[in-house]
This record gives C-alpha cells, sequence and structure tokens, in this order.
C-alpha cells in the first residue's frame, strides 16, 4: 500500500509550485502512471479523497488518473511489445532477452489550479 506516500509525496509537489507560481486553489490533478506500477487505482483514489480534505487548498479538487501502457523491448529481434499481454518472452521471435521500456512511471502530468 504504496498509494498513502504517493498522494503524500503529490500534494508535496504540488503545494512547492503553488507557493512558486502564487496560485490560491487547487482544482484538479492528472496522474499518469504505468499498468504494470502496482499503483492500485481505488486506493489510490480513497487516500486522495481522504488526504486532500486536510488542507483547504486541495480540499474539493479533482484526481484524475491516466494509465500509460507497459512496453517492453527485446534486444534479440530489436521490436517492443505489449508487456500485460505478452509478458517476458518476445512474440514476434521467443526470445527472453527483453527489458521494461515504458510501464512503472508515475508522472504529475497537470494541475489546474487559481
Amino acid at each position: 500500500m504504496h498509494e498513502l506516500g504517493i498522494i503524500n509525496y503529490v500534494v508535496k509537489q504540488v503545494k512547492e509550485l503553488a507557493v512558486e507560481n502564487d496560485l490560491k486553489k487547487l482544482h484538479s490533478i492528472t496522474l499518469e502512471f504505468g499498468e504494470v506500477s502496482g499503483i492500485v487505482t481505488h486506493y489510490l483514489e480513497d487516500y486522495w479523497k481522504w488526504y486532500s480534505k486536510k488542507d483547504p487548498f486541495t480540499d474539493g479538487a479533482e484526481l484524475k488518473m491516466e494509465v500509460l501502457p507497459a512496453i517492453t523491448w527485446c534486444d534479440s529481434c530489436k521490436k517492443q511489445y505489449p508487456t500485460v499481454k505478452y509478458g517476458k518472452t518476445c512474440p514476434y521471435c521467443g526470445s527472453g532477452e527483453t527489458w521494461l521500456l515504458r510501464g512503472q512511471e508515475m508522472n504529475i502530468k497537470e494541475i489546474e489550479a487559481e
């Protein structure tokens, strides 16, 4: 359950941006994360609802989430493929010489504030 830590980190980062840019009220925040990041979206939503009420700046702000597809690279045939569908074995050449290209990241994509 690292979702509470993620929300804590996100709020800290957004509040730092708010101070730097003289923002008064957060309306929404969009997070993007990889489909194999291990983030459980309903936990993230629950923690956001609870945590955002603790501060007038974040209270009532909407949490938006976008899931980025996991993509694996095959060193043998030099092709990319969808990780979740095929796992570690390349569907093109059958090689196991593969590595995750993307799909574990988590980013603050956008904030809307006044």
